[in-house]
């Protein structure tokens, strides 16, 4: 460096020729570093120490060169003396490749002019090495002032380290911080880190989020840095495993704490690697990226990002469940108050006999003794349920380095199986005792089949959670149920379960429905087979096993029903009520539908759903009761043109008998009397060129539907899509008639974007969007290519295509059922495809979960019949599948 420099004065120069040499250090030293984490993808410890070495030697050569050659004052005054720190995680000596560098310039008293150019120069060197710096220049007595009124200031404080410059300056600084400001302060610094906490993990959402941020997330860095800061703002100590020797954590806690610090810290520098930028959310295409980079690979038919993640979620756990266990400590030796709702009880409860309580939690009083009989090992749970106390987290250490307790001789145990089903079904929050008993190992001990879905994620978009979480979830929803809390929004659920069921049954069946996932072969028909094992342990009788096992098997089948086919097709109401057979079945399955699909996400569940599945469970069960004549077409066709002429009371007898008489029975059996009524207004005068459109909020189903009458010609379904995909909208379901006298009645129920109804606002320009578009004014095929692409996000989703013919799901029609990577010109590309091959769409049901989407058509063949030879199949295929291919190119152009 002093080479480059030589005989220059002027600080241009100086400063050109310092960033020249040290950027290519730099580079040499970044190279370095990273070639030992591509070397060992998850040593994370020499990777982190190795990026604040390398920057630490960066800034002690810009102090060398800015104070001995730009600024050289060979005997500074005792004002003049600086000293750099590092402060924060740079402080702390643990840095990720593109994390902040933050300094802090020490200096005795108000600043003076050499010391502020100084460090203007220095700065100006690290902004030109493309270091980002956050920096504060002050004194002693500022720190201090500024810390006691600051929490974030006061804990980048405590990570401070001497970097360089005048040594004694920052010794001093360590002194007074821990007399004057952290002394006898611990208890509302503890307070405000575990405020930020939970106002992070708010912000955040819960651990087990499928984009979590590696830093900021629940289980995530902050919460074990917030660990550390705690620990060395209470014991003085820069090494967590002072803790051990003080005894709050056990030696297998702290490998815990060790392991979990080195995979998260790994990951971290692997994203920043990936992205070539400082980034802390793990999307999904970061996650597929660093799950390569850490040599994961795919096995057991499942991908190497899920296998990743599966480890990342149980670390995350890991991390809170060593942050349980650091805040009882704390409480236990008073530097903590326990929660506020807590210290408002004025009278603990009182526990069974083996128990106490302790800063108002279910403590052990004899460990030995509790150990005696392995029973205690589920009974601790029922008693916290019973008293409405938080586990002990002395209790819960207890309970996870005995989990042996609980063996084949104790699953077996009429005991042990009674206390499980009264924590389900007694109590009436089983989701907190199954949380807990998951998070300690113990729902795995006592159902060893449990324990591949703990953390199991699944890489796709439209699971919220991991499995065993969304299986947690799922049996929260059905207890508000059960508590009456979701009347107005599940009528019927709630309707069946105030009639009674066997809860026994519902509740096993959906701890048990996604059991089997995760393995290749299909998890419902592996989950059915786990069921019949584990359903007899928890103590059911030979009927139930056999109903949970059917539960299980077809936990899919009533939302499959109701979303991928046509349920104004009688056929499809009597194929699904000849599968479900009997009431009770009906009912079960209704309930542990609407529990699934609550359970995948926060927004998963809508009026849409809500509507279909509503519907096919009363026209099933009017099958079950009544008979399948029930269903029958033509019984269908008289009621809906009576509830028309009703509606058209102020029409005339003829334009009525024309009205009834002009369309065939599909028609009538299609679509509801408001969609009739609005067709029989548009149809009245129609001319034959004309086109004309009604859109309406369907506020019951969510959507908003438009309805098209128009002159009948081939291909309209495939133009209607088109028109509707350039306006941005989403087909959530759609149905074509043809009149008798040739015209078309179409109806589309259509979502925005976010999976809203359209607003008013937005209407108009909805509607000039899909005239210009039927009218010729814009070609849908040429328009919608700029539209059609994907976020570089969800270019890491890989959904097979599958297409299926089925001859007998309908009397009239083949249902091509299409399952493949959605995509918004997806629909406009397939209709087109099949219009091109002279097919005729009756109908189209869309579902879609996430990135994928089934697009099942009703359709027939030019001369109105079903396509029942396998060329003609094959032929169709092979024409969506290159439609589907192409278009997915174009997409991720």
């Amino acid at each position: 460096m002093w080479d480059a420099v030589g005989d220059a004065m002027d600080e241009p120069t100086i400063r050109a020729a310092v960033v020249g040499v040290l950027k290519a250090a730099q580079k040499d030293g970044r190279a370095a570093v990273e070639a030992r984490l591509d070397a060992a993808p998850l040593a994370a410890g020499p990777v982190i120490s190795g990026y604040t070495w390398l920057t630490d030697q960066l800034i002690t050569l810009t102090w060398e060169i800015v104070t001995l050659r730009i600024h050289r004052n060979p005997n500074p005054t005792e004002g003049e003396r600086i000293s750099v720190l590092a402060v924060g995680g740079y402080g702390r000596g643990a840095m990720a490749p593109f994390s902040d560098v933050d300094l802090l310039f020490l200096t005795p008293y108000k600043i003076t002019a050499w010391a502020e150019s100084v460090i203007e120069s220095m700065l100006y060197i690290l902004w030109d090495l493309k270091l980002k710096v956050g920096h504060s220049a002050r004194t002693v007595n500022d720190c201090l002032r500024l810390g006691a009124e600051d929490f974030t200031i006061r804990t980048a404080m405590l990570e401070h380290r001497f970097v360089v410059g005048h040594a004694p300056l920052a010794e001093d600084l360590d002194t007074q911080l821990w007399t004057k400001l952290f002394h006898g302060t611990e208890g509302e610094f503890i307070d405000a880190k575990l405020t930020e906490r939970d106002a992070r993990h708010v912000k955040q959402g819960q651990r087990y989020m499928v984009e979590p941020n590696v830093k900021e997330g629940k289980g995530g860095l902050r919460d074990l840095q917030s660990l550390f800061w705690i620990a060395k703002y209470i014991n003085h100590t820069d090494d967590i495993e002072d803790l051990v020797r003080i005894g709050v954590f056990r030696p297998e806690e702290y490998q815990t704490f060790v392991k979990a610090e080195n995979f998260l810290w790994a990951v971290r520098c692997h994203l920043h690697l990936a992205a070539r930028r400082a980034t802390e959310q793990l999307t999904f295409d970061m996650q597929v990226e660093v799950a390569a980079r850490m040599h994961y690979t795919d096995k057991g038919g499942r991908r190497a990002v899920e296998w990743f993640m599966q480890d990342f979620f149980r670390h995350a756990t890991s991390v809170g469940d060593l942050t349980r266990i650091f805040l009882t400590s704390l409480e236990a030796s008073q530097k903590k108050e326990p929660p506020l709702l807590m210290r408002l009880f004025t009278r603990a409860p009182k526990v069974k006999k083996g128990y106490e309580v302790v800063n108002n939690r279910l403590a052990i009083a004899d460990e030995t003794a509790f150990l005696s009989d392995k029973m205690n090992m589920l009974r601790i749970f029922e008693e916290a349920l019973r008293t409405g106390l938080l586990i002990h987290a002395d209790a819960m250490r207890l309970i996870s380095a005995n989990l042996t307790l609980i063996d084949t001789d104790m699953r077996a145990n009429k005991e042990a199986q009674r206390i499980f089903l009264d924590l389900l079904l007694k109590h009436g929050n089983p989701e907190r005792a199954l949380r807990r008993m998951n998070e300690l190992g113990v729902l795995s001990a006592f159902i060893p089949e449990f324990e591949p879905i703990v953390a199991m994620m699944q890489f796709n978009m439209y699971h919220h959670y991991t499995v065993d979480e969304h299986t947690i979830q799922c049996i929260w929803h059905l207890s508000e149920i059960e508590h009456g809390n979701l009347e107005e929004d599940l009528p019927v659920a709630s309707t069946i379960l105030k009639d009674g069921v066997n809860r026994k049954v519902l509740y096993v069946a959906l701890l048990l429905h996604d059991i089997g996932k995760g393995r290749q072969e299909d998890h419902s028909i592996l989950g059915a087979k786990i069921a019949r094992k584990v359903a007899p342990r928890l103590g059911l009788n030979k009927a139930e096993v056999a109903t949970v096992e059917w539960l299980v098997r077809y936990h899919l089948l009533m939302s499959d029903m109701a979303q991928k086919r046509d349920i104004a097709d009688p056929r499809t109401v009597r194929d699904f009520a000849k599968a479900v057979q009997t009431k009770e079945r009906l009912d079960l399955l209704c309930v542990l539908t609407v529990c699934d699909i609550r359970g995948v996400g926060p927004n998963t569940w809508n009026n849409w759903k809500a509507v279909l599945i509503r519907a096919l469970y009363r026209q099933t069960r009017r099958a079950l009761e009544d008979g399948m004549e029930a269903l029958n077409r033509e019984n269908r066709g008289t009621e809906a043109k009576k509830a028309l002429r009703a509606e058209l009371a102020d029409w005339d007898a003829k334009s009525l008998r024309i009205e009834t008489g002009r369309h065939y029975p599909p028609y009538w059996q299609g679509l509801h009397v408001t969609a009739h009524k609005v067709f029989a207004e548009l149809l009245r005068d129609i001319q034959d060129d004309e086109i004309k459109i009604d859109i309406h909020p369907d506020e019951d189903r969510d959507a908003t539907r438009v309805c098209f009458a128009l002159a009948d010609h081939p291909g309209i379904f495939s133009r209607l899509s088109g028109a509707l995909a350039l306006a941005g909208a989403n087909v959530v379901d759609a149905r074509t008639f043809t009149s008798k006298d040739g015209y078309a009645t179409a109806a589309f129920w259509i979502q925005d974007g976010d999976g809203s109804p359209y607003e008013d606002s937005r209407i108009p320009r909805l509607r000039q969007t899909i005239t210009k578009t039927l009218s010729g004014e814009v070609v849908a095929r040429d328009a919608i290519k700029p539209r059609d692409k994907l976020k570089k996000r969800e270019r890491a989703f890989n959904v097979p295509t599958s297409i299926t013919f089925d001859n007998d799901g309908s009397e009239i029609y083949t249902i091509i059922e299409v399952d493949t990577r959605d995509r918004p010109g997806l629909l406009f590309d397939l209709t087109r495809t099949l219009a091109d091959a002279n097919v005729y769409i009756a109908s189209a049901v869309i579902a879609t979960y996430g990135e994928q989407v089934v697009d099942t058509f009703y359709v027939k063949d030019m001369f109105g019949l079903k396509f029942h030879a396998e060329s003609k199949q094959r032929s169709l295929e092979a024409k969506l599948r290159s439609a589907i291919s192409e278009g997915a190119a174009r997409a991720k152009e």
